[in-house]
């Protein structure tokens, strides 16, 4: 992971310094922004590869930042993490719902910081060694591209469902249960979502249609896909 490049986007001078100096320390090159037009224009010309995002940014908050990373196919691999003052439960299901890997409330330590980074990072290294999975022979997962296709139709996922989706395909025919699900999906910030996994699953399984039937419920338990 040494030398890999983290872009940091903060309004605030001191935690621009802060981060800057505890991830160079950690072995990573540091690009940092205090508005997001100069950090977009970078991104035209060069793919960093996490994002360290603050939530309340004048002009365009973070929010808006997270959703044009991630609805653009260019930029739409780049994990990104969010770091904010805000720590309000519906802050942060917005945050992850947006396509964000992790969520980090200020105040933080910057040790914790920089493991989260480490983590999200391994994640997405893993996450890009798997090209496609073919399932039942109708259902294709392509995590690269985020792409989930049924009979060849793409079908249109939130970024939470698709996770579940690929958890449960690179682990099919296994249970997960619900504890384990959130924690394969935000890990620390799993108290965000453990009471909407269930509605995640009913409405993946209404989207994936024919396909929607290889994800099982095991009573008491949790689930797992299998095509029986």
């Amino acid at each position: 992971m040494e030398n890999r490049l983290i872009a940091v986007v903060d309004d605030e001078e001191d935690i621009l310094e802060l981060l800057t100096l505890h991830l160079t320390k950690a072995g990573y090159k540091v690009k940092a922004f205090s508005e997001p037009g100069s950090f977009f224009k970078f991104l035209n010309s060069q793919l960093p590869a996490l994002v360290i995002l603050d939530l309340m940014i004048p002009g365009m908050d973070g929010y808006e930042i997270c959703k044009k990373i991630k609805s653009n196919d260019s930029f739409s691999q780049i994990p990104v993490i969010m770091l904010t003052a805000k720590s309000e439960e519906v802050d942060k299901v917005l945050g992850l719902e947006l396509g964000a890997d992790d969520y980090v409330t200020k105040p933080f330590s910057p040790r914790e910081l920089t493991a989260r980074v480490k983590a999200v990072l391994r994640r997405n290294s893993l996450k890009e060694e798997i090209k496609t999975v073919e399932f039942g022979g109708i259902l294709k997962i392509i995590p690269e591209k985020y792409e989930v296709l049924v009979n060849s139709r793409k079908i249109d996922l939130t970024t939470t469902e698709f996770k579940i989706l690929e958890i449960l395909v690179l682990k099919k025919g296994l249970v997960y249960s619900r504890e384990k699900l959130l924690d394969s999906l935000w890990g620390s910030e799993k108290a965000v979502l453990d009471r909407t996994i269930d509605v995640h699953i009913k409405n993946l399984r209404e989207k994936l249609g024919a396909a929607g039937k290889f994800i099982k419920n095991i009573r008491g338990i949790g689930y797992k896909l299998e095509c029986r």
